[in-house]
């Protein structure tokens, strides 16, 4: 006769009759999973976008060999400007295609944040802070009517933001007329091309903007659930997060990021045209994908879109130099988003579960 083993009652607290299995400890793979990801604790990843880099690098070289002229130290100085300015832009592009979006409204409020600084100040240095802050407003609240009509009325991504350019185009005509009688304050000029360490300052700015956004979305929680929600809506409302306002968030602060680049493009040039925001309709895009972020929403990566925009502005300037026509630089832009789009659509995964610790399932 086969000996019994007795079952306590549940509740009684004992473990004598837990199996050995619950008792045992937990895999490498379960405990990483299960680890915190702190400020401190996270461990820095290229995360498969460190191809942008290897090809950016290869531009370079190949500049050097065959159009020297284009890597001399003066040719970078005024080639980096313009790309820290595209760096903060197809930042905020790529918050919005982690949302599994396309934001069209940048290059107009691009140019509606440097015409504001512009016709707000009237071209005095006393009006600067007022004029900043006129820009900076108009830009988030672009990006909230994009984010509302997005997730309130169900509009389409393309077509909300579509219409939002639109309408920051329709507002820059009517007050200009078309025609900018101003200039940028003398003092914001002065400061965003003074000299930081043999650099223009405007270039230190760009990097403080992109490395400050790859640190709230790499290391905090927001970054992670903004990651999930564009990876798996489904999942992301079934765990309760905010996916709604995560998305509004998103594309406001794709729109303030707009903004900043806006005042940074009007106070470098000085004396910006009423639509001095127009060729950033493509290559912010462009430069998302070049930088490998999924336009299906999920992964994606601020630091590999500034390589991205480090890339397609030395290919604009080696297609210059080379003596080819501009038509020749939008159509590698085009194939550049068609090439992203076709291999990011399938790069978004679920990252849900790394927003609820790991629960063990009682063995029966």
């Amino acid at each position: 006769m086969s000996p019994t083993v007795s079952r306590p009652p549940e509740g009684t607290g004992s473990t004598s009759a837990t199996p050995v299995a619950d008792t045992a400890a937990p895999g490498p793979e379960v405990v990483a999973a299960s680890r915190p990801r702190t400020v401190f604790g996270w461990r820095p990843s290229t995360g498969g976008f460190g191809a942008v880099w290897v090809v950016t690098a290869l531009l370079f070289v190949a500049s050097a060999v065959f159009l020297p002229g284009t890597v001399a130290p003066t040719a970078l100085l005024s080639m980096l400007p313009f790309a820290a300015i595209l760096a903060v832009a197809a930042s905020g592009q790529t918050l919005v295609a982690q949302q599994g979006g396309l934001d069209l409204s940048a290059a107009g409020v691009i140019s509606l944040s440097a015409v504001t600084v512009v016709q707000v100040s009237g071209g005095s240095d006393g009006r600067i802070v007022v004029a900043l802050l006129a820009a900076l407003a108009a830009g988030l609240v672009s990006g909230l009517v994009s984010g509302l009509a997005i997730t309130r009325f169900g509009i389409t991504p393309f077509v909300a933001t579509l219409g939002v350019n639109a309408l920051a185009q329709g507002t820059i005509l009517a007050v200009t007329g078309g025609n900018m009688s101003n200039s940028v304050p003398p003092g914001l000029t002065s400061v965003v091309t003074t000299d930081v360490l043999g650099v223009p300052a405007l270039i230190w700015l760009c990097v403080v903007v992109v490395v400050a956004l790859a640190l709230l979305t790499r290391r905090t929680v927001i970054g992670r659930q903004l990651e999930a929600s564009g990876a798996n809506t489904a999942a992301a409302i079934a765990v309760g997060l905010p996916v709604a306002r995560l998305r509004v968030g998103a594309y406001v602060t794709a729109a303030g990021l707009y903004a900043v680049a806006g005042i940074l493009l009007g106070a470098f040039i000085a004396r910006p045209s009423a639509f001095q925001g127009d060729p950033y309709l493509l290559t912010t895009i462009a430069a998302v994908a070049v930088g490998g972020t999924a336009f299906g929403g999920g992964r994606g990566s601020v630091v590999a879109t500034a390589g991205g925009a480090l890339f397609l502005t030395q290919l604009g300037q080696v297609v210059l130099a080379s003596g080819l026509p501009t038509a020749s630089q939008n159509l590698v832009q085009g194939a550049v988003i068609a090439l992203g789009v076709a291999l990011g659509g399938g790069r978004a995964i679920a990252l849900v579960r790394r927003l609820r610790p790991t629960t063990s399932t009682p063995t029966r």
